[in-house]
């Protein structure tokens, strides 16, 4: 019982220590932009060390994407979570649909836009998203009751992450979100001809 509050003050003081970072982090990029930040400022706006931030951010631009494991869980939720009946295109379609939403918003609409004029974030938020395959995979096994991903669900998988990285950039994101969930789940077959 004793040890238990240290490393509850602990815990606190590093989840402080983090906020500290990322509201730093986040002014200096949202005022000068990503590339024209270093790590150097950022803790020096913190009154923390580079090595204190590289502690809590592995890079740079997980400065930008500090909700990733939060957004892990969101995503394998809304298919693990999802209720009788509906398939997991449609689970995956809805989520889709309200994280892009959700980018809208502030401040996340600001955070997008300052994504947009950097190719190292972009190139970032990409290989962050699909690191989410392996979780989806291993869901949709488990569903299934196979001992080892099908192939199938191996590309079911990596196509349908890959929807959400198109749609995101689309001026009608709903649309690109159905049609690239109608071709995953009908196939090139159902587009016209047995494929041209």
């Amino acid at each position: 019982m004793v040890d238990a509050e240290p490393l509850g003050r602990r815990e606190r003081k590093k989840a402080a220590t983090r906020t500290t970072i990322l509201e730093a982090a986040t002014a200096l990029f949202l005022e000068r932009g990503f590339d024209a930040v270093t790590v150097r400022e950022i803790a020096d706006q913190a009154d923390v060390t580079p090595k204190t931030v590289f502690t809590h951010f592995p890079q740079k631009e997980a400065l930008v994407f500090a909700d990733e494991k939060e957004r892990h869980e969101r995503l394998v939720a809304a298919v693990r979570d999802r209720g009788p009946g509906l398939s997991v295109s449609g689970a995956l379609k809805a989520h889709y649909l309200a994280e892009i939403a959700a980018l809208k918003t502030e401040p996340q609409s600001r955070i997008l836009a300052l994504m947009d004029g950097t190719p190292a974030l972009i190139d970032y938020a990409e290989r962050m998203w699909l690191r989410h395959e392996d979780a989806l995979i291993a869901t949709l096994t488990e569903e299934f009751g196979l001992d080892e991903p099908s192939e199938e669900i191996r590309f079911y998988v990596r196509f349908a992450l890959q929807i959400q990285l198109m749609a995101v950039r689309e001026a009608d994101p709903e649309a690109s979100v159905e049609a690239g969930f109608r071709f995953l789940d009908q196939g090139w077959a159902a587009y016209g001809e047995g494929g041209r």
